[in-house]
């Protein structure tokens, strides 16, 4: 048994009614998946903002970047991989797209939610005054639906109910 399937098989094992009545078992799987790449997400960036970057902002000698954003960009990183990991193999595991093809489009949509955390964090943080953690949280829960919505029909497109 392969980790993808020991993790559908756990997830699997939780989709019962009432869930099973009103959500189809590919998008609990989604959720289930982006739910806990999101929590690694905050997790990470909790830990990056306050105990690697120690809220300081990183001078590159010809820009300044705030700490909220570069920890913004650190944390990209690694959730790209683990959620990519986790789309292809675990929610779309039946997609007929090649492994390349659904890479590029996951990073297009991707870079789309990159964009809109980007803009978000720099109106919560810098223009409203709020705290740059929950400020993250705020931007991630308002990409989620941008993101299904990219995954289900561009990026693994085609993935069949498994």
């Amino acid at each position: 048994m392969t980790f993808a399937q020991l993790i559908k098989n756990i997830i699997d094992f939780f989709y019962r009614k009432p869930i099973s009545l009103i959500m189809p078992r590919q998008t609990f799987r989604y959720a289930v998946c982006g739910g806990g790449n999101l929590v690694l997400n905050w997790v990470l960036y909790f830990i990056v903002f306050h105990f690697v970057l120690q809220k300081r902002n990183i001078d590159l000698g010809f820009y300044l970047i705030s700490s909220h954003i570069a920890t913004l960009c650190i944390v990209f990183v690694i959730t790209f991989f683990t959620g990519f990991w986790l789309n292809r193999n675990v929610a779309f595991s039946g997609s007929p797209l090649r492994t390349f093809r659904q890479l590029w489009r996951y990073a297009v949509s991707v870079a789309g939610s990159f964009v809109i955390s980007y803009v978000l964090m720099k109106i919560f943080v810098e223009v409203c005054g709020f705290y740059p953690t929950p400020s993250n949280i705020l931007t991630s829960l308002l990409c989620i639906v941008y993101s299904y919505t990219m995954g289900k029909f561009y990026s693994f497109r085609g993935a069949k109910n498994d």
